[in-house]
């Protein structure tokens, strides 16, 4: 390919010859010279436009700025939030371990343990040596671990804290029924003058059933109940003389017969080992003694067996 190539100074003219190969050359050339002089026009200008404008510059700036600071805002509030409901979290779980810790001790004494082995004012011993190999320095829990641990720990707490619940009504209960069955002697000093069973009348002489047990004593001491319940008579019977009746629950009664003088009325609720009266030798009695009766879902039986219960 032939290229002429005129020229006015003095009327010359040229004849230029372009290959192939300058032909590539000069489009390559173009190709790549082109591109880099766009992008320096278009920095030159850009710089140049900034310097133009500072006002905007700074705006921006400014935007970007205040953007971050709500940023930091908003996960400086979700953290103390965060702590927030942690305390609370862990204020609920002290108070449930300061009311463990006074059920234990209750516990304790209900069960009549030894308060030593079971100490709920120092924690629990613990030890053990180190494993082969394991380090004295070990890495920092983690939050979300830490977390899920405190999770385990209030669960564990409010298990424990249902069971000994559990365990504290099975004891008042049984405690209860204890309380509320017959035992022991209804007197604080004297002895046994006639047991329960078929006897000799002391008065006819003739073979008769006695239905309760006999103890003398001197007349003016103590009659005492020898379970908790509520008194459902208070007077005089025939044969009896002054007699205390009380109701002790499922099924059984007492009777405490020959009273000087009732000490209870009708609806007081008593206690195991309570003064209800006086001994006295009212009634069919030669002399001064409380006849002691138990009665189960109506009818006599030996109070034998009762008062050596408490042995």
């Amino acid at each position: 390919m032939n290229i002429v190539v005129l020229r006015r100074k003095k009327g010359c003219s040229g004849l230029w010859t372009l290959s192939k190969h300058r032909l590539i050359s000069l489009v390559l050339g173009a190709a790549i010279v082109m591109p880099a002089a766009f992008g320096g026009a278009g920095y030159y200008l850009g710089v140049a436009h900034m310097q133009a404008n500072p006002d905007e510059l700074s705006l921006a700036l400014q935007s970007e700025l205040d953007a971050q600071r709500l940023r930091i805002e908003e996960e400086t509030r979700n953290a103390q939030e965060s702590m927030d409901a942690l305390a609370l979290r862990l204020g609920n779980l002290q108070s449930h371990v300061v009311r463990l810790d006074a059920l234990g001790q209750r516990l304790t004494q209900m069960a009549n343990l030894d308060g030593g082995e079971f100490n709920f004012d120092q924690a629990p011993a613990q030890g053990g040596p180190l494993e082969s190999g394991e380090q004295l320095s070990g890495d920092s829990i983690d939050v979300p671990d830490f977390i899920a641990s405190l999770q385990e720990l209030a669960s564990k707490i409010e298990d424990r804290d249902q069971q000994l619940g559990v365990l504290e009504e099975m004891l008042m209960t049984r405690s209860l029924q204890e309380e509320v069955m017959p035992a022991g002697r209804p007197i604080t000093q004297g002895w046994l003058s006639s047991y329960y069973g078929m006897r000799t009348d002391p008065f006819n002489g003739r073979r008769t059933h006695h239905s309760g047990i006999d103890f003398a004593g001197k007349e003016g001491s103590d009659v005492v109940a020898v379970a908790a319940g509520v008194v459902t008579y208070s007077g005089r019977r025939s044969g009896y003389g002054r007699l205390v009746e009380v109701n002790h629950g499922k099924g059984y009664v007492t009777r405490y017969g020959h009273n000087k003088e009732n000490l209870v009325e009708v609806g007081d609720t008593i206690k195991r080992g309570q003064a209800i009266a006086k001994m006295g030798s009212t009634g069919r009695s030669t002399g001064p003694h409380v006849h002691l009766e138990v009665l189960v879902n109506g009818r006599t039986v030996d109070p034998k067996k009762y008062i050596m219960a408490s042995n």
